[in-house]
């Protein structure tokens, strides 16, 4: 797949003429346009020269994105956020002169205000400032304009068209009437020179783009935040590498590390490239990887991976893949490939605007015909056809959705709940399919002892005296659960020699001139005979997903603590809560499958998933995306590219800052009862957006006719473009309103 950056694009519409451009070049097999990352993905044999061509003949540009390394930032600043910065003084410098225009228009004219004598019943001279502020704010929000119609010319009309022509029918219409005033001034007649002040509607003008600059600011804040995941995973590769060349240790820039390389990680270090171990024993962090917090023993002849943390031994080893090739560059591939790969939903208000504004504007220009048929002044005619595009201006169909966004999101993160774009709030309540992640998500990611169960009339005490002995001096995350234990009991500390951690296995020392043992069945096994009932007690242990560990002191069996990575205590009634709302719970996780389906069983999910790594889970999340719309919640790096794959990608607060940038929905409180609460938060927006687009719509439906005359000779009825725009005011201030509603959303049903 190739990939390109796109720039011109400022709604779906946009980003599906573009796709639509772009699938009908010979040789392109598929093709999917992200407005979200302003990139492009396209498979083929078509050349860039011929997909450049298409994507600039449909009114926008495009540039090939170059190769990078797994470390380096992108050359062509893809993912470098420009557009908020920009927006946020577009919207300032908007506002600004808005309010003065707004002190004008209806403090003064209205209420009164004060205003310099100049202006004192001078009412032309109010319009002429009037139309000075206006075009100010017009110059300012330019990019309107130059989209809008440029979009028109292409024949495909977006909001940004909507914008324009709103914004020019209030303009054009004010101005006219501005020039029209002239006359009262030979004839000096103040009484119909303050009428016309009455029909000024520059403010509508200067109002409806300062309202859709604030809308785009906001988008574009988080657009720039979700495309930092390939900045967080680049962060993760380290940037040199120790390497044994000419018998010497040599530290070289990771770049310049070569494929069968033998490379020296000391502890504390991170690995730099794919490789297999050559001498040594440790215990390297995963995580990174895996997602699981407890770290894997590695000894000669076991593979370890770039990115990740080496926790306590020295180890030589080959590099086997460097470069693009290694996992975690796999990893930032997948990534970058299902943000390119996942198109955003096409907002409701830009999959009509294609009919909308054609249709608007044949309307309005059929009324002028027809009333200059009729034998109507000019005037008259036009003033009929400029209602119409008045009164078919798109303030309240521009606010429909963002407006209800806006509540849901603030109703979110009052609750915990922050979802990073208008596309993740829409899009996270139409879920059939809820993918859970085990370590973090459910389970809360840090091993502890769960069951303490001596032999031969040994205490609890003393069992837990020998192991905290021997595991005192074990970094492992086993260990540390039981030293932890030992220290709540306030267990004294017993001192121990000759320690020796036998990775993968256990552990030994001396206490008092007689070995304490410590580890698995088949370890402990090797130094003293352990019965088979006590063999199926382990057993049992297992299968609630437990670890148990053997501890034996003087040739004697003391007995087993059974440590494990426990259920959070909110986790089974919210995945119930998922089921009642007609979601399939499905775990997933890197666990062997034994211990997942004991706390699957355990956490009520329906269906386990085990044993799988980073490319497996955005395999199993595409898979199960073929059955219906899918929810991904993890927290771990392993976790990222099926976050950005799934439909919707929900990360626990407490989880990775890549897991977080990779994830539409962030959960701050890390409470997994959220989840529901975010579905059922997003089917009332979305509810709400289509109350909302029917309160934008429907006067247009009544007042579209009203304005072009069509009850003039029936009933008398006549549009005034005063009450048009009292009408687009109405239809703002019911969706406004409408939207306020979410505010009595409750967390819980």
């Amino acid at each position: 797949m190739e990939q390109y950056k796109v720039t011109g694009m400022s709604c779906a519409a946009c980003a599906a003429r573009v796709e639509k451009a772009v699938s009908g070049v010979a040789g392109v097999t598929s093709c999917s346009v992200s407005l979200l990352t302003n990139s492009m993905g396209v498979c083929g044999t078509a050349s860039p020269a011929d997909i450049i061509k298409a994507v600039k003949k449909a009114g926008y540009k495009a540039s090939l994105k170059k190769e990078n390394n797994t470390r380096a930032e992108p050359e062509d600043d893809m993912l470098k956020d420009t557009e908020t910065p920009a927006l946020r003084r577009r919207f300032i410098a908007s506002l600004i002169f808005l309010v003065l225009l707004m002190y004008v228009s209806m403090g003064h004219m209205m209420w009164n205000w004060p205003m310099p004598a100049f202006f004192i019943n001078n009412y032309m001279a109010i319009g002429i400032l009037q139309l000075l502020l206006t075009i100010i704010v017009m110059v300012i929000n330019q990019k309107f304009f130059i989209s809008g119609f440029k979009s028109l010319l292409n024949r495909a009309p977006n909001m940004d068209t909507l914008v324009a022509l709103g914004a020019c029918a209030a303009f054009g219409y004010s101005t006219f009437v501005l020039f029209a005033m002239t006359d009262t001034y030979t004839s000096k007649d103040a009484a119909t020179a303050l009428s016309y002040v009455e029909e000024f509607y520059f403010e509508s003008a200067a109002m409806i783009l300062t309202l859709i600059t604030l809308g785009k600011m906001l988008e574009a804040r988080s657009k720039g935040k979700t495309t930092s995941a390939l900045k967080g995973l680049m962060k993760l590769a380290p940037k040199t590498a120790v390497i044994e060349k000419d018998g010497a240790e040599i530290t070289v820039p990771v770049e310049q590390v070569e494929k069968g390389d033998v490379f020296i990680v000391r502890p504390g270090e991170n690995i730099p490239v794919d490789g297999t171990v050559l001498e040594g024993n440790s215990a390297v962090d995963e995580s990174t990887l895996t997602g699981e917090s407890i770290p894997a023993d590695k000894t000669v002849g076991n593979n370890v991976s770039a990115g990740t943390l080496n926790q306590s031994g020295f180890i030589r080893c080959k590099a086997t893949r460097v470069g693009q090739d290694t996992t975690l560059s796999q990893i930032i591939k997948m990534v970058s490939d299902a943000a390119a790969t996942k198109a955003p939903i096409a907002k409701i208000a830009d999959k009509v605007s294609g009919i909308f504004v054609p249709s608007v504007i044949a309307i309005a220009v059929i009324t002028v015909i027809v009333w200059l048929i009729l034998g109507q002044p000019v005037g008259f005619a036009l003033a009929r056809g400029i209602s119409v595009l008045v009164i078919s201006c798109p303030c309240a169909l521009g606010l429909a959705t963002p407006v209800a966004i806006m509540v849901g999101s603030g109703i979110g993160a009052k609750n915990g709940i922050l979802f990073k774009t208008a596309i993740s709030l829409e899009n996270t309540g139409k879920a059939r399919i809820a993918v859970l992640d085990k370590t973090g998500t459910i389970t809360g990611g840090k091993p502890v002892v769960t069951d303490i169960i001596p032999f031969d009339k040994k205490s609890e005490n003393e069992l837990l005296s020998i192991a905290y002995a021997l595991e005192k001096k074990s970094e492992h995350p086993l260990s540390q659960a039981i030293t932890k234990k030992a220290e709540q009991e306030n267990i004294k500390l017993k001192p121990t020699e000759q320690f020796k951690a036998v990775p993968g296995n256990g552990l030994t020392a001396s206490l008092c001139g007689a070995a304490i043992i410590g580890g698995n069945y088949k370890f402990v096994s090797e130094y003293i005979n352990i019965p088979d009932e006590v063999k199926r007690k382990s057993e049992l242990l297992s299968e609630d997903g437990k670890t148990p560990l053997f501890f034996a002191y003087a040739d004697e069996l003391f007995g087993i603590i059974a440590v494990s990575d426990i259920i959070k205590e909110d986790s089974p009634a919210a995945i119930k809560e998922m089921r009642d709302m007609g979601l399939r719970v499905v775990m997933l996780t890197g666990d062997n499958e034994r211990t997942a389906k004991a706390i699957g069983k355990l956490a009520g999910v329906d269906e386990v998933i085990a044993g799988v790594l980073p490319d497996g889970k955005e395999n199993a999340v595409r898979d199960l995306k073929k059955k219906g719309t899918v929810i991904m919640v993890g927290d771990g790096v392993n976790d990222a590219p099926a976050l950005t794959s799934a439909d919707i990608g929900i990360a626990i607060g407490a989880g990775s800052d890549v897991a977080i940038d990779a994830a539409d929905v962030v959960l701050v409180k890390s409470r997994l009862s959220d989840v529901p609460a975010a579905i059922r938060l997003s089917r009332s927006t979305l509810k709400n957006i289509h109350e909302n687009l029917f309160w934008a719509f429907i006067y247009n439906i009544i007042g579209i006719p009203l304005a072009a005359g069509v009850f003039i000779h029936l009933l008398g009825w006549q549009l005034n473009p005063m009450f048009a725009a009292a009408a687009m005011s109405l239809s703002s201030f019911s969706v406004v309103t409408n939207a306020l509603r979410l505010n009595l959303f409750k967390r819980n049903p």
